[in-house]
């Protein structure tokens, strides 16, 4: 063998070789740049006991330098009860992974039937599916569901003010499935509604996918989008923070024909970038064009409450020429961690912390803008919840880690000089304080203001 923990023998390989056509294991990597490929030892520590092992990873964790988190750009540190991690670890939920066996699977079609009702309930959708890995996932399959119940029609309308992740991930889809994307240019901090009706002049729109919530942290109003969508055939998509989304108007509400996004802000830790969860819900007229899994409530033969797949045949997973989508699987772990923390916070509980957001947010961006280091960045104020830009009269990179030298990961950089800024629940007015006296004396070590 050529490791003591891969069972491949060397009669294996051989073969496996012979049947892809090469001669030697380098061979096979011959397409990968020979600068990319290590060629020296590896720096792996010998065998240890297990106390030795708990030694070396407490040391290993000990050179991370923990920040007071003030961003956000689509992940966002928010609380989250103790109790949420104890509850996931229950054997009740961790049933079959692929639950087509219904007499078996009861707790995680449960889970999967809560998390749905719930993502219903706070986008003012009819339906909603599983979840998906995690939210430019889910808005790049929102996207695929608007071909399909459009047909024929081969455009795909994203607004510049969405996360630069979501357009990455949507153009990344779009373009191995023949899909033509059309940007919609912001102005001013908000999607431009002129530019989106002069792109929906062309007739072979399919959707169109705004933010509720832009990049700068912007509440978009969406009314008079939506109505020019739909007047010209095509689909309208909100991309949504589903935490903002209990307090402010639903797509639902808008007018909206799908909602997609991440379930993150839902009290999930940031992890350095996930594990995260996607969330697809969409009007009932177009439920059947849902991708992934998708639970019903039904009776037994006993009379009994009972949770089963529906609506959906298992072909639809298995044959992807006849499939809308081929995601299959879906974030169950975290979709449940979604369910239980709003089990937990309710309705009254996710207005507190949105409330506290607000308060703490716009007391943040006054005492900045207080310093005389920052100007507002667009021609007129723009609502926001928790989340904003500025434009600090000073290099926006060198700001961000100057701060993260004083211990605050902040003034994130957005392109064009911006910082944006973020403020949850967890932080109160004290750490806010801290954080403009952190800003100050960065200004400080970079000479001051420069107009």
């Amino acid at each position: 063998m050529n490791h003591p923990y891969f069972p491949h023998t060397e009669e294996d390989i051989r073969q496996m070789m012979e049947k892809c056509g090469v001669s030697s294991l380098r061979e096979l990597y011959s397409d990968v740049p020979s600068d990319c490929i290590y060629e020296g030892e590896y720096n792996l520590p010998k065998a240890m006991s297990e106390q030795e092992v708990r030694r070396h990873f407490a040391s290993l964790a000990s050179q991370n330098v923990p920040l007071k988190i003030f961003a956000g750009a689509g992940a966002y540190d928010h609380y989250s009860p103790a109790v949420v991690p104890y509850i996931l670890s229950r054997s009740e939920f961790s049933t079959a992974y692929t639950p087509y066996q219904a007499e078996i699977s009861q707790g995680t079609l449960r889970a999967v039937f809560e998390w749905q009702s719930m993502i219903c309930r706070i986008t003012g959708m009819d339906v909603a599916n599983a979840s998906m890995y995690d939210g430019a996932t889910s808005a790049a399959e929102a996207m695929m569901m608007c071909l399909a119940c459009t047909k024929k029609k081969s455009r795909f309308l994203i607004s510049e003010s969405l996360l630069p992740g979501v357009v990455d991930v949507v153009s990344t889809y779009a373009r191995f499935h023949g899909i033509e994307i059309g940007i919609v240019p912001s102005e001013d901090g908000v999607t431009s509604l002129s530019s989106l009706v002069e792109e929906l002049a062309a007739s072979d729109v399919a959707g169109v996918l705004l933010p509720g919530i832009n990049r700068y942290g912007v509440i978009e109003d969406l009314s008079g989008a939506v109505e020019q969508v739909h007047s010209a055939g095509a689909l309208f998509v909100e991309y949504c923070d589903p935490s903002a989304m209990t307090v402010l108007k639903t797509a639902g509400e808008w007018g909206a024909d799908i909602a997609c996004g991440d379930a993150q802000p839902l009290g999930m830790p940031l992890s350095f970038g996930g594990p995260y969860c996607g969330f697809l819900a969409c009007r009932a007229d177009y439920m059947r064009k849902l991708p992934g899994r998708l639970v019903g409530e039904t009776v037994d033969l006993d009379g009994k409450r009972a949770f089963v797949l529906t609506l959906q045949a298992r072909e639809q997973h298995i044959r992807r020429e006849k499939a809308t989508s081929n995601i299959c699987s879906n974030q169950s772990l975290m979709a449940l961690y979604a369910t239980v923390y709003l089990s937990l916070m309710g309705p009254e509980g996710m207005k507190r912390l949105n409330d506290l957001s607000y308060a703490g947010a716009h007391f943040l961006k006054s005492e900045l803008l207080k310093t005389g280091l920052f100007e507002e960045p667009f021609s007129q104020c723009r609502p926001f919840l928790k989340e904003f830009v500025l434009r600090p009269l000073a290099n926006a990179e060198k700001l961000h880690n100057l701060l993260a030298g004083r211990g605050f990961f902040a003034a994130l950089p957005t392109g064009d000089n911006l910082v944006s800024f973020c403020v949850t629940e967890k932080h109160d007015r004290v750490e806010c304080e801290e954080l403009v006296r952190a800003v100050k004396s960065s200004f400080e070590a970079m000479g001051g203001a420069q107009r």
